[in-house]
């Protein structure tokens, strides 16, 4: 049976390392066989700011929560500012609280793959611990790699949007094997 693995992140600026990053990844997962969805950064731009009081929901939005509903596994990517996760991230992910009643709530059951770029390894390394805190308390099951990109001063990505660096390049593809085999090891048959 094929997986899908959704892809959520990126940023507002089109080819961004985060974005890329994920489309690396998601890559990976397709080329072990898995069907991939990814809601980038232009996408995730549209959603309105999450307001738990306001139950109706646009058609983004809706977009969002049903297609994390039907994912097997989902691979996050967010920029690190300023040690956190990006805002526009954390409110996609603030929306998936309307998966709470769901037999799966949250993201549980599902293999969570975390790819965090910034420009230094300090807000590399306190943005993936948040992001694993958050994937954490929706349920899921991060993968044991979480992918950290320092973009300051290397060149990680082509014209092309390819991954150019050799060792970046290796762990983006292990993460996509990673949530590929999690996801379909721990998610029950749809």
């Amino acid at each position: 049976m094929t997986r899908l693995i959704v892809g959520i992140g990126g940023t507002t600026r089109p080819r961004s390392s985060s974005e890329l990053a994920i489309r690396a990844v998601l890559q990976a997962a397709e080329d072990r066989g898995a069907e991939t969805l990814h809601l980038g950064g232009m996408f995730l731009a549209q959603l309105p700011l999450y307001a738990p009081e306001k139950p109706t929901r646009t058609a983004e939005q809706q977009a969002l929560v049903e297609a994390v509903r039907r994912a097997d596994g989902l691979v996050i990517g967010t920029p690190g500012y300023h040690g956190g996760i990006s805002g526009l991230v954390k409110n996609a992910l603030d929306l998936l609280e309307d998966l709470r009643d769901d037999t799966r709530a949250y993201v549980d059951g599902r293999a969570v793959g975390l790819v965090v770029t910034a420009a230094g390894a300090q807000a590399c390394g306190t943005t993936l611990a948040a992001l694993r805190s958050v994937v954490h308390a929706l349920r899921g099951w991060p993968t044991p790699l979480g992918v950290t990109l320092n973009t300051g001063g290397t060149k990680l990505f082509g014209t092309d949007g390819a991954c150019v660096d050799a060792d970046a390049a290796a762990q983006l593809d292990l993460l996509g094997e990673q949530v590929t085999s999690f996801a379909e090891a721990i998610s029950p048959v749809r």
